[in-house]
């Protein structure tokens, strides 16, 4: 199945908006900028300015490819399939750009990545990294769930996801942010759906139905209820499926872990 971030679809998620779904692209991991590509299928264009933790992360080209959660002025919360789609010093990060197309925002360099040791596909979990940036980021920065916050994982609650990914499964990227409400889904729901389910280290996310997830282009980005990250788009099959809901990693599971990667500004 394929992931939703790395150079191809088939192998991560990118954030898709379209009349169809956010889900997770496929079940596999993306390892290059051209396997990033789910997108926020079933969303709206939203601000950044609204959502200033929101990042997106580049090639040694300056491409979008996957995207990324601001968590302190110099910390990006990503998927692992993001950043080890390519060396560190080709990685860039851009905060603070509403369009790819421009130049606005900043733009950073990766010095450091962080990711679990015992990673090895999005599929086994554990796919979640931190970047440590060259410079400091002026943005808003989101909160990181942590053991206490169950209750915003209970199935029900209402989540945003955002990125810069495809807004249909076999559309276009998108050039400007976007954003797209789904339930978390409760974690039965989710193993019937997918074998590889592993409740501490995932959750699932969308509707019965389909028509609103992550796609392609979207890998690495935030699943946010009110300023706290609680998931990061990670995998699924095809994009706002029924029946397939997208896959993100549980951060509140690695937060321990996320904490000790932290950078002053």
């Amino acid at each position: 199945m394929p992931v939703k971030s790395a150079p191809s679809r088939a192998m991560a998620r990118t954030l898709a908006v379209a009349a169809t779904s956010l889900t997770a692209a496929a079940m596999l991991p993306a390892a290059t900028a051209t396997a990033a590509e789910p997108y926020v299928v079933g969303g709206k264009e939203t601000a950044v300015a609204d959502h200033s933790y929101a990042v997106y992360l580049t090639d040694d080209r300056g491409r979008q490819f996957c995207g990324g959660t601001l968590t302190s002025s110099r910390q990006v919360v990503t998927a692992a399939h993001c950043a080890d789609a390519m060396p560190a010093d080709e990685l860039g990060v851009v905060g603070g750009r509403q369009d790819t197309r421009t130049d606005e925002g900043i733009e950073a360099g990766v010095r450091d990545v962080w990711m679990p040791s015992d990673y090895d596909n999005p599929i086994e979990g554990d796919d979640i990294a931190v970047l440590s940036l060259d410079r400091a980021m002026p943005f808003r920065v989101a909160e990181v769930a942590d053991a206490g916050d169950a209750q915003l994982y209970k199935a029900g609650t209402k989540a945003t996801v955002l990125g810069w990914g495809r807004v249909e499964e076999s559309g276009e990227q998108s050039t400007t942010l976007r954003s797209a409400q789904v339930p978390v889904v409760d974690d039965a729901t989710c193993a019937d759906a997918y074998t590889a389910y592993d409740k501490n280290a995932m959750l699932c996310a969308g509707y019965p139905k389909g028509g609103v997830d992550a796609c392609q282009g979207d890998s690495g980005g935030p699943l946010m209820v009110g300023d706290t990250l609680i998931g990061v788009v990670s995998w699924g099959e095809g994009c706002a499926k029924p029946g397939k809901p997208g896959v993100y990693t549980r951060v509140s599971t690695y937060e321990p872990q996320l904490g000790g990667q932290a950078i002053d500004s």
